[in-house]
């Protein structure tokens, strides 16, 4: 199963933070619903399959999603720098700066993860930051699932394409969260979704999903136009009930405008898109004094759960596209039949517009 077998051609992107609730709201509405296992150890990814398939159905259309980065050899010199570039907010809140942590914030996907997929067997597996080592990505094939992976240039689609993947998800530059970047590292060079998606829709045979700035049945009904199979959306289910966000965090969603978000490295060391923040605008949304991704987030995390303990956001990692906006605080599986109600009544329109 993949996702050309979906009742509704909607992908929930894999958030750190949403985890079976929202997947399998989606699930149920016909959409296909993911889980962010970058952020979960094995037992915990496997009690979420099993919560998903308990709420949805053991067929529900699942996507387990797995970053598959190379872990960077610890620098102390690097450390110390990004310590004490984040001193300051640690002196301010009264926190001890021997609390700044060095550890990594995520891991690759690896053997143990990769039983974890023989296990479950979902019928979908996607990747950030390429794929993985052939001889994992052999043993997923192996279970029957679909791989996909995301791209963020042609270039990046075109190798995915001929390392064997079944669909490439096509993710522009305003898509929220961590940028799938893995050939590419310029942020500068990299396109928006319309620009993109056409073009990687015409370089590769596979498939293609659409991700970055879709939150309503307008985007949805565009990107279908402009080739893609299916759409991802992220930041369009953020309000959800289901979405796990902090009160903080759904409180910057409340409120943003098209122009209130930055790709930033300062929360993980790698950029993704997330609201402005104070610590942003100070230190600057891109800082070389950051550690190689994931080493950034040990520092930090102290430090911002310090801040937000006191109801501040200050140093949040709030994560959004540029289409906060359009987000809805409605439930997801709701919200799911509805934006594909609204995709195709806006693709009639035009058909008709144009007949």
């Amino acid at each position: 199963m993949g996702f050309v077998e979906s009742k509704i051609p909607i992908v929930q992107a894999p958030m750190v933070g949403s985890g079976a609730a929202l997947a399998a709201a989606v699930c149920k509405a016909g959409g296909i619903g993911s889980l962010a296992c970058a952020a979960l150890s094995p037992d915990q990814a496997r009690e979420a399959v099993a919560a998903v398939r308990a709420a949805a159905g053991r067929d529900a259309p699942l996507n387990l999603n797995f970053f598959c980065h190379q872990a960077p050899a610890f620098d102390p010199e690097t450390q110390r720098r990004w310590i004490e570039t984040l001193a300051p907010y640690y002196a301010e809140i009264g926190l001890d700066i021997a609390k700044a942590g060095a550890g990594p914030g995520r891991a690759p996907f690896d053997a143990a993860m990769c039983e974890v997929v023989e296990e479950t067997r979902p019928p979908i597996v996607s990747f950030h930051f390429g794929l993985p080592a052939p001889a994992l990505l052999d043993r997923v094939k192996a279970t029957g699932a679909q791989v996909w992976s995301s791209a963020t240039t042609v270039r990046e689609a075109r190798w995915l394409r001929d390392r064997g993947v079944d669909a490439v998800i096509a993710q522009g530059l305003e898509a929220g969260g961590h940028r799938g970047m893995f050939l590419d590292t310029d942020i500068g060079a990299q396109p928006g979704l319309f620009a993109l998606l056409p073009q990687v829709v015409d370089a590769v045979d596979v498939p293609v999903i659409a991700a970055g700035g879709i939150a309503d049945g307008r985007g949805i009904a565009a990107a279908l136009q402009l080739g893609a199979r299916a759409v991802q959306i992220g930041t369009g289910y953020l309000l959800t009930p289901q979405a796990g966000r902090s009160a903080l965090h759904r409180k910057a969603l409340e409120r943003a405008t098209d122009d209130a978000t930055r790709l930033t490295n300062l929360y993980t060391g790698r950029p993704a898109r997330g609201i402005a923040t104070r610590l942003m605008r100070e230190i600057g949304p891109i800082s070389a004094a950051a550690p190689a991704f994931p080493l950034a987030t040990g520092a930090v995390d102290p430090v911002r759960l310090a801040f937000e303990a006191q109801g501040r956001d200050d140093l949040s990692v709030l994560w959004s596209g540029e289409a906060a906006a359009l987000a809805r605080a409605e439930d997801a599986e709701t919200l799911t039949r509805r934006l594909w109600d609204e995709a195709r009544s806006r693709l009639a329109e035009m058909a008709r517009a144009w007949s």
